[in-house]
């Protein structure tokens, strides 16, 4: 029970700080294209990217607070479903051309974010485990490439 919990408990913050960037007022932006949207999934993306690494790494959390971080927090923030509202909107009014960089600026930005997330992790669990003199024994990245 406490796991549902805790799940639900990030699930709250990230649903409330995904509809607080959501209205943000961007000085002359008239909605054309939903950043706020892309903003979301794309830290998301290097969010769920980041921690995940850590915690399949050297760094230890109780399962409920990772499952409230990933599942609760995480799950709520990122929206694939207004992602997807978001170009069929642009679809409807004729905006073909900002639905295809809707679609390819998400995509394109969220592999790069989950990339980049992965590879700040390595970098931080890296730099601990040196400073610890212990060894790493998981290979992640290796010459560019996820592994």
């Amino acid at each position: 029970m406490q796991k549902y919990i805790f799940i639900a408990t990030g699930g709250i913050i990230g649903s409330l700080l995904r509809y607080y960037i959501k209205n943000i007022y961007i000085q002359n932006y008239h909605q054309n294209f939903p950043f706020t949207t892309v903003f979301v999934n794309i830290t998301g993306s290097f969010l769920l990217a980041f921690l995940l690494t850590l915690f399949l790494g050297s760094v230890k959390i109780d399962p409920k607070l990772q499952l409230a971080l990933t599942v609760g927090f995480l799950g709520s923030y990122t929206t694939f479903s207004t992602f997807c509202k978001d170009t069929m909107n642009l679809i409807t009014d004729k905006r073909y051309g900002l639905a295809v960089l809707n679609l390819s600026v998400s995509t394109i930005l969220g592999f790069m974010a989950v990339y980049f997330g992965v590879f700040v992790a390595n970098k931080f669990i890296t730099s601990i485990l040196d400073r610890n003199k212990k060894t790493y024994p998981i290979k992640i990245i290796e010459k560019g490439g996820l592994e």
